[in-house]
């Protein structure tokens, strides 16, 4: 079989609703590496939130932080952090509206306020100690930013779709959105990596569940969308997969030929 390159999200696809790895999941992926493939992470995570991961999968790439920040077994390939003078504006905007931010960095991510219910809800879904978030509104005068974490309602998205038109908001969570540069997505880092590794797109198999995937699955060659996605994700894929809780990685692997 020709090798290819198999990129996996993290949060409802491969780790399930209780941010659990199924042994089913993890035994397919050991299974694609002893093929030869390739494997890595596509995260809106960053990379110090998913170090137990990479540890118990033994992998040692991936895109972070939506694909502004890539890493090939241990080297730095990419690198798109936020402009600072974009970042000026969001502060200033969210400040006016009481809106907290966390600015998220190659190294660590600090908040623009003290305790806040709704981040703490927000990250402790993900099973992220928030007594690691730091507080500093003024973090990125001097540290590359690679995505911020917005925390507002719905309700009043349109209040910065409409007066920050140079970034790009994706909503995860009830209180939270994802502020990347226009134009950043996991596509891009994708791409970065495949220019590195020499794979086309149409090696490249995509396992997404959420609105952040959406234009890797439209990306890759072969895409695929947990059963557990909404339905403006499965309509892009190429393929659904059963639920992240009912064995939807191997399921998906096998449905795409790349597992028996």
């Amino acid at each position: 079989m020709t090798k290819k390159m198999i990129m996996f999200d993290i949060d409802g696809t491969l780790l399930d609703h209780d941010k659990k790895l199924p042994a089913s999941a993890k035994e397919a992926v050991k299974s694609l590496k002893e093929a030869g493939h390739e494997v890595a992470f596509a995260t809106g995570r960053a990379p110090y939130f998913i170090n137990d991961l990479r540890k118990e999968l033994e992998i040692d790439s991936f895109i972070c932080f939506n694909g502004q920040y890539v890493e090939i077994e241990n080297e730095v390939i990419y690198k798109n952090p936020m402009d600072r003078e974009l970042l000026t504006h969001l502060s200033s905007f969210s400040t006016s509206h009481n809106h907290p931010l966390i600015y998220m960095g190659a190294q660590f991510m600090k908040s623009t306020s003290g305790y806040h219910s709704e981040i703490e809800e927000s990250l402790t879904a993900l099973h992220i100690d928030t007594t690691q978030i730091g507080m500093d509104a003024t973090y990125y005068h001097d540290t590359e930013i690679y995505q911020t974490l917005l925390y507002c309602k719905e309700n009043e998205e349109s209040l910065y779709r409409s007066n920050l038109q140079n970034l790009n908001f994706i909503r995860w969570h009830e209180y939270a959105m994802d502020v990347l540069p226009l134009g950043g997505s996991k596509a891009k880092g994708i791409e970065k990596f495949i220019e590195k590794k020499g794979f086309t797109k149409d090696q490249v198999y995509a396992f997404g569940d959420n609105l952040n995937d959406i234009e890797m699955l439209q990306y890759a060659g072969h895409s695929v969308a947990m059963g557990n996605a909404p339905q403006e994700v499965k309509n892009v894929a190429r393929y659904v997969t059963k639920d992240v809780g009912e064995d939807g990685i191997a399921y998906g692997l096998q449905m795409v030929g790349l597992l028996s």
